[in-house]
């Protein structure tokens, strides 16, 4: 397996304990997101480095980069229909244009005068954004939320074909972990390594991400 990982509660203790964060693990030009599907699309995709086969572009797929919220959302690789977990290396910058055309699954007067305002920016967006309570590994909610980010049309076309540079099926590395957890020994429980992913004040904006905070949930200053 070729992502880099290290002990969770390592990790945790320079986690932002509350507010909306993405955690990822990514680099210069890369971040992991991770899907969850049956085998057959799976193999497919691990097999030829992109989507097809039985994968749909007729519905709307998500993409989490937050690994512990992908293992919440697929019960460890247990649900049906979710057996499988691919993380998938996508280009940066096709991630920020993703969040850039990204709406919210409900209506924000922050962000829109009107709710029929909201209704138009999303017939005409084909990403969509939301957050969700992030997870421990057992299942228990967290106070800091997780971003889950909707594709369709002509954004999942190129997500699926042209915007992967790497795929890979991490179920045997699910599995293992899944049982540090199943037995309670999470000092042994290894996630991906994950940070806080920068975004530009605009994006922040439109995302409506918490600024960055210290592991005793401070906020630190903006670069």
């Amino acid at each position: 397996m070729t992502l880099e990982t290290a002990p969770y509660l390592e990790q945790r203790e320079g986690w932002p304990p509350r507010g909306r964060h993405i955690l990822a693990q990514y680099d210069e030009s890369r971040i992991v997101v991770y899907q969850a599907y049956r085998p057959s699309i799976a193999r497919f995709a691990a097999e030829n480095g992109f989507f097809g086969g039985e994968f749909s572009l007729g519905r709307m797929s998500w993409i989490k980069p937050n690994f512990l919220w992908m293992m919440y959302r697929s019960g460890w690789a247990q649900k049906e229909g979710q057996e499988h977990v691919l993380a998938v290396w996508l280009l940066r910058d096709a991630f920020e244009g993703i969040l850039e055309q990204a709406v919210h699954t409900t209506f924000d007067p922050e962000l829109y005068a009107t709710e029929q305002e909201w209704k138009r920016a999303l017939a005409r967006s084909p990403v969509r954004v939301q957050w969700d309570p992030d997870h421990e590994p057992s299942g228990r909610r967290e106070a800091r939320r997780a971003i889950q980010l909707g594709l369709s049309g002509p954004v999942l076309e190129r997500y699926a074909r042209e915007w992967i540079v790497g795929l890979e099926d991490i179920t045997p590395f699910v599995r293992e972990q899944r049982e540090h957890v199943r037995t309670g020994n999470l000092e042994h429980l290894t996630t991906p390594r994950e940070t806080v992913y920068p975004v530009s004040a605009a994006l922040a904006a439109r995302l409506q991400t918490d600024p960055p905070q210290d592991p005793t949930g401070e906020r630190t200053p903006s670069s």
